[in-house]
């Protein structure tokens, strides 16, 4: 029974030195490996926990039994995907729960993993009334799936099956990103009526292109009046603070003397109004928590309709911003600097980089557009 349980592992405790180790055999030959110290691991089931990627290592498919490698099922490899190496992320984790409990594990959750070939899941996708992005975004999770099995040693070391697998019209949009014109943002302004509150929201929302969950993560600390910039490093989504999308997303942006105005307004109008305070802070929830997503969206949507704009979408103040730099005339590099975006390509193909005072002069002509709205 102990050569049975040694063959699959243990964690014993040297207790001379306080330390886990994980024991195994190889080959005849009994081999050992440091796991940590008492103190890092007080119990064995925490010792366990932390051994158990180094002992999945171990079984690669030319140790294992065949039947084990090809029994691992999506199911089984999904849930450990979750412990081990789902992104931090909330939202990101939202989207990815969103995708496994709604495509992949209704379709190839009892599948084995080896199933999953480029052939039947560009079939698969092929059938399903999604737009190609929503398909590119399922075929880039199951890409993440098979590098994790590959990483773990549940399958070889190889091409990524799903390097194979295309998607047609992924380049093009089905639906055309909506921009509001300097007329259509004073409607909409104009619905708002006397609610200070929303009007500097969606106001910061347009000079900055910033997406809904950016400006509900600012706080008053984020602001450097003296130095007339505002940090941009977090969002909330459904009340829990998060990271902003990306490294690149995270930046200090310059403020107009304008829309500097405009805040010291609306911080002489909210009872919110300290450092740590949140800039858009819920009166519901006392100031401790931003105003609620669906809330703002909710007030986004009466006012459009009222105003006799129709569906605005989550990207709607970032897509202006776009097009509002390009209307004045802002330079690529610049665009792409204010826009934040990692690689200019996602802005327009074209390389380039932007100094602060180009930046402030692009910023100074949209926030003109918006407050000539106001």
């Amino acid at each position: 029974m102990k050569r049975a349980r040694l063959q699959e592992g243990s964690v014993v405790l040297n207790r001379r030195s306080k330390t886990w180790h994980f024991l195994w055999w190889d080959n005849g030959k009994r081999r050992s490996k440091l796991i940590g110290s008492k103190h890092d691991f007080p119990a064995k089931a925490s010792a366990w926990r932390a051994a158990e990627p180094f002992r999945r290592s171990l079984e690669t498919p030319e140790n294992m039994p065949q039947s084990k490698a090809e029994a691992l099922t999506v199911n089984a490899l999904v849930k450990q995907y979750k412990a081990e190496k789902m992104p931090r992320r909330a939202s990101t984790q939202r989207s990815y729960e969103s995708w496994l409990n709604n495509y992949v594990l209704p379709h190839w959750g009892d599948a084995p993993l080896t199933d999953a070939q480029a052939r039947p899941v560009e079939l698969w996708l092929q059938s399903l009334k999604l737009s190609p992005k929503s398909k590119l975004h399922i075929r880039g999770l199951l890409r993440v799936l098979w590098d994790y099995a590959m990483w773990a040693g549940h399958v070889p070391t190889a091409r990524n099956p799903m390097e194979l697998v295309s998607v047609k019209g992924t380049t093009h949009r089905t639906r055309k990103p909506r921009s509001l014109t300097a007329q259509e943002f004073q409607q909409l302004l104009s619905s708002v009526g006397d609610d200070v509150c929303f009007r500097t929201f969606v106001l910061i929302a347009v000079s900055f292109g910033l997406r809904i969950s950016e400006v509900l993560g600012l706080k008053w600390q984020d602001v450097n009046w003296l130095e007339k910039t505002i940090n941009i490093e977090r969002g909330v989504v459904k009340q829990i603070v998060d990271d902003v999308k990306s490294r690149h997303s995270a930046k200090t942006m310059v403020i107009d003397d304008g829309l500097l105005d405009v805040l010291k307004h609306w911080r002489q109008s909210t009872e919110f109004y300290k450092p740590e305070d949140w800039i858009f802070a819920s009166p519901v929830k006392l100031g401790r928590q931003p105003l609620s997503y669906m809330g703002v969206w909710k007030t986004l949507s009466d006012a459009s309709k009222k105003a006799g704009l129709g569906h605005l979408s989550s990207h709607t103040f970032r897509h202006t911003h776009r097009t509002w730099l390009d209307s004045v005339g802002t330079p690529v590099g610049v665009q792409r600097q204010m826009m934040r975006h990692s690689d200019i390509r996602t802005t327009m193909n074209i390389y380039g980089d932007a100094p602060t005072e180009e930046m402030r002069g692009a910023h100074k002509k949209i926030v003109n557009i918006a407050l000539a709205s106001a």
